[in-house]
């Protein structure tokens, strides 16, 4: 007889994922596949993309306790109406309700990389530990943050949204309308621009820039590419000492695509911290690759119902 688990549930802009996760926040199963996400499309589609995803699972939904989501921001949280900057279709679109309409369960949302954070504290690379910042580097940055060994949300959900700290103060212009983001910077595709109006790559195509192209550039030695994983690094490690400091954290778990760069990101990453931290209490903070991999996202999404009283402080919110 199979064992009753959570449905979770991962929604990015390029990919959507749902997984069956057992109360140990061992992933029993997952599927995988792209968003449709058509340019100009109707939100429908992405949701009837997701429902067949979920059928495609081998565990019948009559074993699903609950269902937790992470989706991309904004969002109003948490009723969990979604306004994801990658699924243009999705306006106040109202994904718990739907969810909640469709599989008769308690739905939980939170923002995705919020969901990160939480598997790394519980699961991961922050597990033991009660004060870790969680982050995402790849097509923008984010965070959620643990202390206490506790989710803090803040006002509006979004705490710890370090993607958004200001990191330089004349530039670059940020798509949130700010000066000198850290998401503007060290993203991805942020990240690929200013290396291309570098030099870098030359008469190539968009699609033969990404920040995947990037990190496989400066690994052959191309000195644009070099200067532009220095940069990034250099930018991720004045955010987090700034975040450690104001946080007294003892882990930072960084995943994501661009992570995946290993020495190249994290050593110019560690310089530029151990530079920007001057406190005693601070300097034991270590930052460390997540641990999960491609299955924090639904890790941390099942954790939302899962571990309530760790990681859901919104039930009179509900």
């Amino acid at each position: 007889m199979q064992q009753r688990a959570v449905l979770a549930i991962d929604i990015g802009g390029t990919k959507l994922a749902a997984g069956v996760v057992d109360e140990e926040g061992r992933v029993l199963e997952y599927r995988r596949a792209p968003n449709p996400n058509p340019p100009g499309g109707e939100g429908e589609s992405v949701l009837r993309a997701l429902f067949a995803l979920v059928d495609e699972l081998d565990t019948d939904r009559s074993y699903f306790t609950g269902v937790g989501v992470g989706c991309g921001g904004p969002m109003n949280w948490p009723s969990g109406e979604v306004s994801p900057l990658n699924i243009p279709s999705w306006r106040d679109f109202p994904l718990r309700a739907r969810l909640t309409e469709e599989f008769g369960l308690p739905v939980r949302v939170h923002n995705d990389a919020i969901c990160v954070a939480v598997a790394e504290h519980w699961r991961g690379a922050g597990m033991g530990v009660d004060n870790v910042l969680g982050m995402v580097v790849s097509t923008g940055v984010g965070g959620g943050l643990i202390l206490g060994g506790r989710l803090i949300d803040g006002a509006t959900g979004n705490a710890g949204h370090i993607g958004h700290a200001i990191v330089h103060e004349f530039e670059p212009q940020c798509r949130c309308g700010a000066i000198g983001c850290l998401e503007a910077i060290a993203s991805g595709p942020n990240l690929s621009a200013w290396a291309h109006g570098q030099g870098w790559r030359a008469g190539h195509s968009p699609e033969q820039r990404t920040g995947q192209d990037l990190v496989e550039d400066a690994r052959r030695g191309d000195p644009i590419a070099l200067t532009a994983m220095r940069r990034a690094g250099r930018a991720l490690g004045i955010g987090i000492a700034t975040a450690t400091t104001l946080c007294d954290l003892q882990v930072v778990a960084i995943g994501g695509g661009l992570s995946q760069a290993g020495p190249l990101l994290f050593d110019p990453l560690e310089a530029s911290l151990r530079e920007r931290i001057g406190l005693e209490y601070a300097r034991a903070v270590r930052v460390v690759p997540a641990g999960l991999g491609q299955e924090s996202g639904l890790v941390g999404a099942a954790a939302l119902i899962l571990r309530p009283e760790r990681y859901w402080s919104a039930d009179d919110k509900d």
